[in-house]
């Protein structure tokens, strides 16, 4: 029986996506709800899994093509067996070769194991976006803890990874052997490199061209303006010091900062309600709800899930809902629904070390706030210089809807609820 792979309702307003990559070639085994090609669509990257187990028969989408919703990607023989009868055989053939490995002592086996390892990992435990990235890195997939379905190593896994250092000591070792002949490569130079081996021309990616027209559209609507102040820290980060083992003792989730950001956010949000509001033709449309987008920087692109009612949530449910939208993104697992709707934005680039910067407004929305890199700076406090933690805040916001004193007005909320978080605990 030959089942259809066919594109996926995508979610509201988007009618087409970019075939990304196939995980699987024709000939290949399959088994059901197993990812066999990645879409890429305006606003979020998804995988498209098996209905059936069988063999990937054609592939008629191909890998860049331009799809619309309901298109037909491919066709998989259900039930037949395909390429994968083969790949046991092979792998078994790497398991017998202990017995000419005194012959080929020399660097023949070291290729044989790495090269069985991973097809093995694949197979059984590694996702292929996540393999993807291990082969790109030279990491050692039996040192990357998965947490996908059944233990399976996805995507955000491997970026965990390449964030702890998780590169496998053998990966590095291994690798100079077989690029031994790259010596040579450099002899290459004695003549002129040509200009096309100077430059790469690679594509766009449909999501990184949306995030490239919604942020230059931003530009040309929106009357921007940014304001700045910074905050002192020193009370906040006792305060997490002082609470944050017994908050995750009881709530399984660590006390970050984000929660007393957003909860900072979403008082002066309700003072100040027009930073909360759109522009929608000749109407302000003020929103009595709090829907907070958290930019998240992720291998395909910045991405913006939304945190709903987050005035209806605790401090854990906050940091519960933060880690697991994170999450998403890095495994490329976001829903349409996880993207719409957000009111306010938090864009925090202090995780990459920035100072200061001034963050684009996330349209329809009219305001948005920045936050930069936690920094020891001298402060006059009561008279005397002391050292501080402080923090540049950056609030970009629509001019034609926020006038100057509501910005800064909001800013100087948000500063004064962090420098004394008790207030937020208190709701005053």
């Amino acid at each position: 029986m030959t089942v259809e792979i066919r594109v996926p309702v995508l979610g509201e307003s988007v009618t087409e996506a970019t075939v990304g990559q196939w995980f699987k070639k024709v000939g290949d085994s399959i088994a059901k709800d197993e990812p066999i090609v990645e879409l890429e669509t305006d606003k979020v990257t998804l995988e498209v899994n098996a209905t059936e187990s069988g063999r990937l028969e054609e592939i008629i989408a191909a890998e860049g093509d331009d799809v619309e919703v309901g298109a037909l990607l491919g066709q998989i023989v259900a039930g037949a067996a395909g390429a994968a009868p083969s790949e046991p055989k092979a792998e078994a053939a790497p398991a017998a070769a202990p017995e000419p490995a005194p012959a080929a002592a020399a660097p023949t086996p070291a290729p044989a194991a790495p090269a069985a390892a991973p097809a093995n990992n694949t197979a059984v435990e590694v996702l292929p976006a996540a393999q993807k990235l291990i082969d790109e890195n030279n990491l050692n997939a039996a040192n990357i803890r998965g947490t996908g379905k059944d233990g399976r190593i996805t995507k955000g896994d491997v970026l965990e990874a390449l964030e702890n250092g998780g590169q496998s000591p053998a990966a590095p070792v291994s690798a100079p052997a077989p690029a031994a002949p790259a010596p040579s490569a450099p002899a290459a130079p004695a003549g002129p490199r040509s200009e096309a081996a100077r430059e790469e021309r690679v594509k766009m990616t449909r999501l990184r061209k949306s995030i490239a027209t919604k942020l230059k559209d931003a530009q040309n609507t929106a009357a921007m303006l940014t304001t700045y102040n910074e905050v002192d820290l020193t009370n906040l980060m006792a305060l997490r010091a002082e609470y944050k083992d017994l908050f995750t003792k009881k709530h399984g989730v660590k006390l970050g900062f984000m929660s007393f950001f957003t909860k900072a956010c979403i008082a002066a949000l309700q003072e100040l309600p027009a930073v909360n509001a759109e522009i929608e033709g000749d109407h302000i449309v003020y929103k009595n709800y709090y829907h907070m987008g958290v930019a998240v920087g992720t291998p395909n692109g910045l991405v913006v899930p939304v945190l709903r009612d987050a005035d209806q949530l605790s401090f854990a449910d906050v940091e519960k809902g933060i880690v697991e939208l994170g999450k998403k993104a890095r495994d490329g697992k976001l829903s349409m629904a996880d993207m719409q709707g957000g009111t306010f934005t938090i864009s925090n680039g202090g995780v990459y070390g920035s100072l200061m910067s001034s963050p684009i407004i996330n349209a329809p929305q009219s305001a948005v706030l920045g936050m930069h890199k936690i920094q020891e700076r001298p402060m006059v406090v009561d008279g005397e210089i002391k050292i501080r933690p402080m923090m540049y805040l950056a609030l970009s916001y629509d001019h034609r809807i926020i006038d100057g004193k509501e910005a800064v007005t909001f800013l100087v909320r948000v500063k004064d609820a962090l420098e004394d978080p008790q207030r937020l605990l208190l709701d005053l």
